[in-house]
Parts: structure tokens; C-alpha cells; sequence
């Protein structure tokens, strides 16, 4: 009788185990998605929005470094003057921030 007791026991340990593990797991990954896919989400979208609020006359800063002032825009493609009769043409992806948004700081 004691043996099939310490068997039913031993039996439940394992099972137990494997759900305490599964819910370890589990909490991991909302621990990973609220600490680090959501706030990286959140400023994907913050950055489109401000791309898609552009317009020709703005000071922006390109990823490379660039300062300018942006002269023509589609939907993809920004001419930026970068010095007086000098004019690039970038893509809308590389712009960085406003000009005006470090002279604030």
C-alpha cells in the first residue's frame, strides 16, 4: 500500500513540473514582448508618422549625418539641399530627424 502511494507521488511530481515549466516559459515571452516588441513597435509607427508629416522647407538630419533642407518629395524620394546649389536625392527612409528638433537641446 506505502509503495503504491510514494508511485502515485512520484508520478504527479513530473506532470506538475512540466506545467510549472510551461508557464515559465510562457511568462518569458510576455515579459520579452512587453519590454522589448511592443516599445519597438511603438517607435516604428512614431517614426512613420513623422516621415509621412515631412514637407518641402523643413531642416532635417539624414541617418549619415547630413544636414539640409529638404526642396522636392514623392512618396520615396527626398531632394535635399545640402549647400547652396548643391542637391541630393535620398530616400525617405534616411532621414533622421528634424534640424530644428537638436537646436533645442
Amino acid at each position: 500500500m506505502l509503495g503504491l502511494i510514494l508511485q502515485a507521488g512520484a508520478t504527479a511530481a513530473p506532470q506538475n513540473m512540466g506545467t510549472m515549466n510551461l508557464v515559465m516559459i510562457l511568462l518569458i515571452f510576455v515579459v520579452f514582448y512587453f519590454f522589448m516588441i511592443r516599445p519597438q513597435m511603438k517607435r516604428q509607427k512614431e517614426i512613420k508618422k513623422f516621415r509621412e508629416s515631412l514637407k518641402a522647407g523643413d531642416k532635417i538630419i539624414t541617418a549619415g549625418g547630413i544636414y539640409g533642407k529638404i526642396r522636392e518629395m514623392n512618396d520615396q524620394k527626398v531632394v535635399v539641399e545640402i549647400a547652396e546649389n548643391v542637391k541630393v536625392t535620398l530616400d525617405k527612409g534616411s532621414v533622421f530627424a528634424t534640424a530644428a528638433d537638436t537646436q533645442q537641446k
